[in-house]
């Protein structure tokens, strides 16, 4: 029992360390540029904030945090989701993020990291909204339009478990981005987009009530960075996730920008 006690001890001693201490573990990657590319269109992980101008948000903290304890050097760059995959798998840059989905089809094409955040996918529609209240009232509808950016994971959700099974719906209309289907709910031109809970909390948050989140969720997804398959740097980027895990740094980013940040403010 005791020799018992001193283990844990020491396990609870380990878990009360200082980020360098567990940094100091970590690979060097001797100051080498790697190239991240994003969308900037899925607040709070990343996006153009309307006061500064400035691309902010949790990823580029996140992402900021881990060069710092990496030591590399980082170059953003920014495209679409639809170019995003192919581009990475290519080498055109070394890592993707936006809220990327960990799925067995497009770990065809590149290889994730470790899960950094899980989510649940939900339905963003307009304040006022009182035609339905969740997928099964919308289906039933004969008129409603959900908004979708093709090849994401909400686009499928809405063809198989919303609509009926047809990818060319006419009820879908298609978007290069996760923000231009938010700036057509709020204009009209659709009814539903659907999103996981980390970018629908930040919308709804910042609409000032002229979004809301409605239904049970319709599915939980793990996100995860990606890389061209056989990048050496998933290996290091894994250990500082797992860091980060442990030392509360990604307990302090939900925080930081799912409670306490407030767009445009």
């Amino acid at each position: 029992m005791p020799a018992r006690r001193t283990v844990l001890a020491g396990l609870a001693a380990l878990l009360l360390l200082p980020a360098a201490a567990f940094a100091a573990e970590l690979p060097n990657l001797d100051g080498r540029t790697v190239v991240v590319v994003t969308e900037n269109a899925y607040p709070p992980l990343q996006f153009v904030d309307p006061k500064s101008g400035k691309a902010i948000g949790w990823e580029y903290d996140a992402m900021n945090e881990i060069a710092r304890r990496l030591n590399f050097k980082l170059e953003y760059q920014n495209t679409s989701w639809d170019a995003m995959i192919q581009a990475v798998s290519d080498g055109q840059y070394d890592i993707g993020m936006t809220g990327i989905t960990i799925k067995d089809d497009r770990k065809q094409k590149v290889d994730f990291s470790d899960p950094y955040m899980r989510s649940q996918q939900l339905m963003l529609v307009r304040g006022d909204e009182k035609r339905f209240t969740d997928a099964g009232s919308f289906g039933a509808l004969t008129t409603g339009l959900i908004g979708a950016q093709p090849g994401t994971s909400p686009f499928y959700t809405a063809v198989y478990e919303i609509l009926d099974g047809n990818e060319q719906n006419p009820r879908i209309k298609l978007f290069e981005t996760f923000g231009a289907t938010v700036q057509a709910l709020k204009a009209g031109d659709v009814d539903l987009v659907l999103t996981d809970s980390t970018a629908g909390d930040g919308y709804v948050k910042a609409s000032g009530g002229s979004l809301k989140l409605i239904g049970q969720p319709l599915g939980t997804e793990d996100f995860g960075f990606i890389f061209k398959k056989g990048s050496d740097l998933v290996a290091p980027i894994n250990a500082a996730i797992a860091a980060l895990k442990v030392d509360g740094t990604l307990d302090a980013l939900n925080k930081k920008w799912f409670l306490d940040y407030k767009m445009g403010q």
